[in-house]
């Protein structure tokens, strides 16, 4: 039965979705955001990230579109806005600047199903909001949105809950048994619940935005920290920028392996060129499809782990403050040490 309804909502989807026009059409307007950019990204890291220009509060966007895609529009504030996307389909947003969650997006049902969701769950607590995502995946587990609610509300969170995540995966899985990328979630899932304090980091090979090979055995230092950061998130490059007088003042006892989620690898490799960032970092251009993300289970921006020298986690997912906090107590404690 379930596999049924699956079925059956992918038909309306594609019903909804078929057009002689080979493009996707978006357009917006949003009140008390005059000018500005918006940046888009699909989820699963098939299409580069690309920008929205905003002038007098109006948009528009056109893009080739072969197969139906989950769209991340992320706004200057960083609040994000998941739309459903298909080639033919005309989408319009509608809202305030002020009140993202009370934004209405019109031209497919799944739109619809979303905007209706998102005012539902705009005035609940956290715990609240998380038990609709649940309920909306348990009745709609077909839906392009149910795989970005569970990342939402129960991995790409400060506190996930990957017990729930999991069960949920599994209902969405029965309901697409032939979609791929749930097998990449799975992964992250299992990389997530690896970050825990005592355990080691897996081994991994990785190229940096020069094409030199990164090892895990580079992470060598008294304190060891991968940090996952993106050009659209000003907190996560807040950090590098806080890493680097730290490297400067400790030197090789402090290594560094940057993950950068930016889908253009060149536009990468010049902000750590204008930054004079020394550590390696890793860019592919497939945002949270690359692999040594998945492998990590990182599923939050900005994210980090802290290891020691055997590669056991310290912690992790540290805030700016509490990262750099954390980092000079441990080396001011190892410092003192007998023997150091």
């Amino acid at each position: 039965m379930k596999r049924l309804f699956g079925l059956l909502t992918i038909a309306l989807v594609v019903a909804a979705c078929s057009n002689s026009r080979q493009t996707f059409r978006l357009s917006g307007e949003f009140k008390g955001f005059n000018q500005g950019e918006l940046y888009i990204y699909d989820i699963d890291g098939q299409r580069p990230l690309d920008t929205i220009g905003v002038r007098k509060g109006r948009f528009q966007y056109e893009i080739p579109l072969e197969d139906s895609t989950l769209f991340v529009i992320v706004f200057p504030n960083f609040t994000e806005l998941p739309v459903f996307g298909c080639k033919g389909a005309e989408v319009e947003l509608k809202g305030d600047a002020s009140h993202l969650k009370e934004t209405t997006i019109k031209g497919t049902d799944e739109n619809k199903l979303m905007t209706a969701f998102r005012r539902q769950t705009a005035q609940q607590t956290p715990p609240q909001q998380a038990d609709a995502a649940e309920t909306f995946i348990r009745e709609h587990p077909a839906s392009p949105f149910a795989r970005y609610l569970l990342g939402r509300y129960f991995i790409q969170t400060p506190e996930p809950d990957y017990e729930r995540a999991t069960r949920l995966l599994t209902i969405i899985s029965q309901a697409l048994p032939q979609e791929k990328s749930l097998t990449a979630t799975n992964k992250r899932i299992q990389g997530l619940s690896r970050q825990r304090e005592g355990q080691k980091i897996p081994a991994f090979t990785a190229k940096d935005v020069s094409g030199r090979t990164v090892r895990s055995d580079v992470l060598k230092g008294d304190v060891n920290i991968i940090t996952v950061w993106a050009k659209w998130n000003y907190e996560s490059q807040s950090v590098q920028r806080q890493l680097l007088p730290l490297k400067k003042e400790y030197g090789d006892r402090l290594q560094i392996v940057s993950i950068c989620l930016d889908a253009d690898v060149r536009d990468c490799r010049r902000t750590v060129e204008r930054d004079s960032l020394p550590w390696p970092t890793i860019c592919d251009g497939r945002i949270w499809q690359t692999p040594l993300v998945v492998q990590l289970g990182f599923s939050y921006v900005p994210d980090n782990i802290l290891t020691d020298r055997q590669g056991r986690i310290i912690d992790h997912s540290l805030r700016q403050g509490d990262l750099t906090k954390k980092i000079r107590e441990r080396l001011q404690t190892d410092e003192s040490s007998p023997g150091k």
